[in-house]
């Protein structure tokens, strides 16, 4: 058995019916133990896979491997798996203890009531929900719901457990209290968990690794750290990061970028973050705003549009090249709304991408 490939997922392809290619050539794996989130907007093909994973859905070619063996044929009941809806999906006629319980009393391997209780009554007891014993999903609220559906997942005591946006139902400060508690819960258990989510700060704060998807293909996997300090490619840069990333049209000759009232030189950059060597021609600057800040050697003069408070933080709003770009500072820092400051950038920070979304610096 590798424990580092608990989960292995190789050139999984899913083609529907109707010719649309959800899944296109994907590969990963999944340490025993970790937690992995699946990132990516709607329609990326996230839960695309986590149904392919449970035996929900077919492949249309690829393997999946389960500690070491094969499960692409193998029933969704024989898999070893525990699934969280999106919904909970939980019996709205049966009492919490009844729907944590249902899945012990069915099936061939089915146990005796007194038995599967035992088991549910440590399980209710893990994710805090005892109390709720005897009332019925209708009279609870979305985190009580959450906690009935990954008990009832965990009853079974499952290799692997999968979430499909488990999160998305609730509202944002239940969200963040839940989310710690599904990390904590998990870890505790030791169950390999994917977890599927399109908010990449739930992705950041409780992953041990993170998958983004785009378009069927994985754009980027690797830590979280990662992600905001190097990404893949545009897409990535873009897509994980709050705020966003701000871009800055640039023409490179031998020796300079050539913004449209700046100038980087070539020599200025690090060599050692270049990712190959580069033509001269057109390219888009990129850096998050923290890493541009007011200074009185900026190579950037703008007017201030707007100043939003951010906590301990503002974020300057201001206009450049017809689009509008941003200042991450701290309240220290005297800048108002209609003040012109210049600006400059940390060049260890900055990306450089060609037109069509490669990273190159």
């Amino acid at each position: 058995m590798d424990n580092n490939k608990f989960v292995e997922v190789k050139n999984l392809r899913k083609v529907y019916d109707n010719g649309h290619e959800a899944i296109k050539n994907v590969s990963f794996s999944v340490k025993k133990g970790d937690l992995v989130c699946l990132l990516g907007p709607s329609g990326c093909g996230k839960t695309t896979i986590l149904n392919i994973l449970a035996g929900l859905l077919n492949p249309t070619s690829g393997e999946i491997l389960f500690d070491g063996k094969s499960v692409v044929n193998v029933e969704p009941k024989d898999r070893h798996i525990g699934y969280v809806f999106q919904n909970y999906a939980l019996y709205p006629h049966m009492t919490v203890l009844q729907n944590v319980m249902f899945p012990l009393i069915v099936g061939k391997n089915k146990k005796s009531k007194p038995e599967a209780q035992k088991i549910a009554e440590k399980y209710m007891e893990l994710t805090q929900i005892t109390e709720l014993a005897d009332q019925k999903p209708g009279n609870l609220s979305g985190g009580q719901q959450q906690r009935v559906a990954i008990a009832r997942a965990l009853v079974q005591e499952p290799k692997i457990l999968l979430m499909d946006e488990p999160l998305s139902n609730l509202d944002a400060r239940l969200r963040l209290k839940i989310r710690e508690e599904i990390r904590s819960l998990v870890k505790s258990v030791g169950i390999t968990t994917l977890f599927v989510t399109h908010d990449q700060e739930e992705a950041l704060s409780i992953g041990d690794k993170i998958i983004l998807f785009n378009d069927g293909v994985i754009q980027q996997d690797d830590l979280g750290e990662n992600f905001y300090l190097e990404p893949n490619n545009y897409f990535v840069a873009n897509f994980v990061g709050n705020p966003v990333i701000d871009n800055f049209k640039v023409t490179k000759t031998d020796d300079e970028l050539q913004g449209t009232d700046f100038t980087i030189k070539i020599a200025d950059l690090d060599e050692s973050r270049f990712k190959r060597s580069i033509p001269n021609g057109e390219y888009l600057l990129s850096v998050r705003p923290e890493n541009i800040v007011p200074a009185s050697d900026g190579i950037l003069n703008v007017k201030v549009d707007d100043v939003e408070l951010i906590g301990r933080e503002r974020i300057l709003k201001f206009t450049h090249d017809d689009s509008q770009s941003r200042s991450l500072i701290n309240l220290e820092v005297p800048v108002n709304h209609g003040d012109q400051v210049n600006l400059k950038m940390r060049l260890d920070r900055v990306f450089l991408f060609t037109p069509d979304g490669e990273r190159v610096y």
